[in-house]
């Protein structure tokens, strides 16, 4: 069956990955979602599409979808990586086990599937790749110490794949939020953002929808912030 635009979220079964496939299914995409949880699988067939219980840890879980993707649509337009949660402690307590265990949730998640869809996209002459990372991977909080650092890694590793890719037409992009809902609401936390908000799952799969449409097609290796405010530099 082939169709005008396809879109794989992996991690989608929830948070910002799920309205990211909501959304993208709004806007006419047909999607196919990977998550660890099976929700994934659950929410993919209410929007008619394709889904895999399973982990983006996994080379063989994300070319099952990959796989399945090509079999049933024949393209990959879009590929949007979102990300589980990765260990915390302070600093200099984190093992060396969990330095690796965020490097493959936080950085290795985005760069798998990204092998896998790259061969198709540049046979398009056209994609899309979205990251879902994190407002604070340039100004980096010890509250989220793994995350920071392997996001910031994330930041060089797109830059170098636009660089590579740009002539195939091909773009990497990733978005920032800061406090989002799909996270546990404090004041304390709500009162540091300048919008005196926390943002919403909805307003980060806008986002993503607008990079992943005509409308973004000159925009590649950007680090877009969606936070409120709460980080401002350059």
């Amino acid at each position: 069956m082939s169709v005008e635009k396809v879109a794989l979220i992996t991690a989608g079964g929830s948070g910002m990955g799920a309205a990211a496939a909501k959304r993208l299914a709004q806007d006419g995409f047909a999607v196919a979602i990977l998550s660890s949880s099976g929700k994934g699988e659950a929410l993919a067939a209410e929007l008619g599409g394709i889904g895999v219980t399973g982990s983006n840890q996994s080379n063989d879980d994300l070319k099952r979808l990959v796989d399945l993707a090509m079999e049933r649509w024949g393209r990959v337009d879009v590929l949007v990586n979102s990300a589980g949660h990765g260990p915390r402690a302070p600093i200099l307590d984190i093992t060396d086990e969990d330095w690796h265990r965020g490097m493959d949730v936080y950085l290795l998640n985005a760069i798998r599937p990204t092998r896998l869809v790259t061969p198709i996209m540049q046979k398009q002459k056209a994609g899309a790749i979205i990251n879902i990372s994190t407002a604070w991977a340039f100004e980096p909080s010890s509250m989220f110490p793994t995350s920071a650092v392997f996001r910031a890694g994330l930041a060089s590793f797109t830059k170098i794949f636009a660089d590579t890719y740009a002539a195939d037409n091909i773009r990497m992009n990733n978005v920032l939020p800061g406090w989002i809902d799909s996270l546990p609401a404090t004041e304390e936390r709500r009162q540091g953002v300048p919008m005196q908000r926390y943002g919403t799952s909805d307003e980060i799969a806008g986002t993503i929808a607008f990079l992943a449409s005509k409308d973004a097609a000159y925009i590649t290796g950007q680090n877009l912030r969606v936070d409120g405010g709460i980080t401002r530099s350059i």
